[in-house]
């Protein structure tokens, strides 16, 4: 399995200041460690080796965190010299990868996926990018997904109430190789323009776990990944 991922972590965070205020989103406080920590820990007992922090919004704060402390993995940073978008901030982070096969993990979000099982599904299908997908009941902070009888992603909805469904998990498998033979801009967003483009074309598979799953960009979230993660 490979052993590298990239992590994005630049983001502003807007929704989140009204209870962690001057900080990136990845370094909210969970206890005595940031999620970000949290993070690290399990893409460590995953197998990831190696994984790159995407940076932007108070790249320092994280930086100077990770250098203080023992990490169980090795970190490497690449900072947006300016906000590149979802996709823009991915493409930035290849500069740092050794190697070819990744995963890309948001750097807000835990999603207890089994990282094996999800590698071992994406060559299954030979596919060029694989998502993570979190079943869900009662939601419309998210869109959906759609998937046929082979696991094959058919569309993307937009975000409104749904009794139940597939939602993007925010853990990705696929390759430096694809990524850079899309021939993007600079600044674009990884969903508008590679995801939903990928799933027309029929080129994009979802492997389905209904294990744990927060994303902390709400104060709501926030509160309730603190009960779970710390303990």
């Amino acid at each position: 399995m490979t052993g590298e991922c990239i992590v994005l972590a630049g983001g502003l965070g807007t929704r989140l200041r009204s209870v962690v205020a001057n900080k990136p989103k990845c370094m909210a406080p969970l206890g005595a460690h940031p999620f970000l920590y949290y993070l690290l820990q399990y893409l460590h007992k995953q197998g990831i080796q190696h994984a790159v922090l995407s940076l932007g919004y108070l790249s320092e704060q994280v930086i100077s965190w990770c250098n203080s402390i023992t990490l169980p993995l090795r970190v490497s940073f690449t900072v947006e010299p300016e906000p590149l978008g979802t996709g823009g901030g991915i493409i930035n982070a290849l500069q740092a990868v050794k190697g070819n096969e990744i995963f890309i993990v948001n750097g807000d979000t835990y999603f207890d996926v089994n990282l094996a099982a999800f590698n071992n599904f994406h060559q299954s299908h030979q596919s060029p990018l694989s998502l993570a997908l979190k079943p869900m009941q009662q939601f419309d902070r998210y869109g959906s997904i759609q998937l046929d009888a082979h696991q094959q992603i058919t569309r993307f909805h937009e975000k409104k109430f749904m009794e139940e469904g597939l939602i993007n998990g925010g853990i990705y498998r696929t390759s430096a190789g694809f990524l850079q033979s899309l021939s993007l801009p600079e600044k674009f967003s990884f969903e508008k323009e590679v995801l939903e483009p990928g799933a027309e074309a029929g080129k994009l598979y979802g492997f389905v776990s209904n294990t744990y799953f927060i994303d902390i960009g709400i104060p709501e979230d926030y509160e309730a990944a603190k009960k779970v993660l710390v303990s």
